[in-house]
């Protein structure tokens, strides 16, 4: 029981950390609806569902000895996230300064914005890597496969839990009248961000 208690801690922890999937959760909440930002969020889970699982099944040693494959990882996921955090950007600069209109964070439909979602996670490979460092200090040998999987199960619900708490939360009418005076502001601050987590990992195949 401890150690299901150490990880829900360093997962959320984690979670709480602002990153690419935080900032998507919270603009698709407050610039369009609840449901939108939830679809978003089963989209996040599913990525953290892929990455936990491969970093289970020992992705992270491998990526670790193929160097390049590390780094073609990083540099797709970071020119994703850049042309996420551009389109923002062009969206905000478009707006007029008092526009009373939520703009759009991904045009389409529920399952576009699931799609959405997905691609940020999975943009970020470094994912892969904290969990296999979280599970590696955390599991020994001597952890069977029937506790490796519980744990596993427990890092995604926490995930899809944490997340449908963000989406909530931003999608409530006082956070979306926040939105409403000042979204030229948030959109264009949620863009640099994108921008930036994208050069981020661009940037980082040089350290790998």
């Amino acid at each position: 029981m401890s150690l299901f208690l150490t990880i829900a801690l360093v997962q959320l922890i984690a979670l709480a950390s602002p990153g690419p999937d935080f900032f998507f959760v919270s603009q698709t909440a407050v610039s369009r609806s609840r449901r939108q930002a939830l679809a978003g969020v089963i989209g996040i889970t599913l990525g953290v569902t892929f990455w936990s699982a491969l970093a289970l099944l020992g992705l992270q040693l491998l990526l670790q000895r193929l160097a390049w494959l590390q780094q073609l990882l990083m540099i797709a996921g970071g020119l994703y996230l850049l042309w996420m955090g551009l389109r923002m950007l062009r969206g905000a600069l478009r707006k007029p300064a008092a526009s009373s209109e939520p703009a759009v964070v991904m045009q389409g439909s529920d399952w576009a914005t699931l799609r959405a979602g997905l691609f940020t996670n999975l943009a970020n490979p470094k994912v892969v890597i904290y969990f296999g460092s979280v599970f590696s200090a955390f599991l020994g040998d001597h952890v069977d496969a029937s506790l490796r999987w519980g744990l596993w199960l427990l890092v995604v619900v926490e995930t899809l839990l944490w997340f449908c708490l963000v989406a909530s939360l931003f999608a409530l009418p006082p956070m979306r009248r926040g939105y409403l005076r000042l979204s030229r502001w948030i959109d264009g601050f949620a863009g640099a961000v994108f921008v930036l987590f994208g050069l981020h990992l661009i940037f980082a195949r040089r350290v790998a």
